[in-house]
């Protein structure tokens, strides 16, 4: 375990709920915070939000009891970690959540239900390298919140995470709005032919659910002349936050893409070996909060 991940063992803890606060040093940007979940009312409330945002407002299908209560819900949830932004100056208990991630390590998953991401994608590649692995889900932030601080903080969580659990590959489903392939044609061509992940780690699509992401001529999706039917800017522009997200650390997808019609969505499986990460990232957030802890 490097340094890093020492220091950061000391804050984060992995073990599920009940577990201690991140401390406030370094973590906590005027009235937002960010730790994980500690207890089940917390987390009741972070599937609450993630309703909230699929269901109502991204037009996700969900079934089963917990869409009865309005809570966005699975048999994954009982063993996750969930990362949590809390916003003080709204409320006080969980009634202060502002959006949350759900992680899941491989260590954990091996002991339980496997990976979330599993049934979409063939995640064999990934599972044959060595370290710990860091399943990312169910991203979502409150409306109002969706701002840069609450996002820089969701990465500082992240990262303490990750350095803690000395994480070397993170991954998941990040999705594109809707269902239609074709309105995506453009989107999904340039993540193929610009973002593609190394074949040694590559998720795939699983067979049954392959949608095929190579939907244009290569030149097209690599140059940025808006004189061409393709513009790269514009496409790049256009996609989801989170995408965007991953791809400034270095994130790449797999190959093929899966149509999610309980959640209205179209899913692409996103890889990110933490060594590669730009270091003004995950790297630089981690000296920032050490630093602010040892004040």
């Amino acid at each position: 375990m490097t340094a890093h991940a020492a220091m950061f063992d000391a804050l984060v803890s992995g073990a599920g709920f009940p577990a201690p606060a991140i401390p406030d040093a370094g973590l906590r940007l005027g009235s937002l915070e960010v730790r994980l979940a500690e207890t089940a009312a917390e987390i009741d409330a972070a599937q609450a939000l993630r309703y909230k945002v699929f269901v109502e407002e991204m037009g996700a299908r969900p079934t089963g009891p917990a869409a009865d209560r309005k809570r966005d819900a699975d048999r994954y949830d009982e063993y996750c970690d969930h990362l949590l932004v809390l916003d003080h100056a709204k409320a006080t208990g969980p009634a202060a959540i502002v959006g949350t991630y759900r992680l899941l390590r491989r260590s954990v998953a091996d002991r339980h239900h496997g990976f979330y991401s599993a049934g979409e994608f063939d995640i064999s590649r990934m599972l044959a390298a060595e370290g710990e692995l860091l399943e990312l889900g169910r991203s979502c932030v409150d409306a109002a919140h969706r701002t840069r601080p609450t996002m820089q903080l969701l990465w500082k969580g992240i990262a303490a995470y990750v350095f803690a659990h000395d994480v070397k590959i993170l991954f998941g489903c990040a999705s594109l709005p809707g269902t239609d392939v074709a309105a995506h044609a453009g989107a999904l061509g340039y993540l193929h032919h610009n973002h593609l992940a190394p074949e040694s780690i590559r998720a795939r699509a699983l067979p049954a659910r392959y949608v095929s992401m190579d939907l244009m001529p290569a030149d097209q999706a690599v140059h940025a002349d808006a004189a061409r039917a393709f513009d790269a800017r514009s496409v790049i522009a256009a996609l989801p936050p989170l995408i965007k997200g991953y791809l400034r650390v270095g994130g790449f997808v797999g190959d093929g893409a899966v149509i999610d019609h309980e959640f209205n969505t179209i899913d692409v499986c996103i890889q990110v070996v933490t060594d590669a990460v730009t270091s003004k990232y995950l790297k630089h957030y981690s000296r920032e909060v050490g630093a602010s802890s040892a004040d």
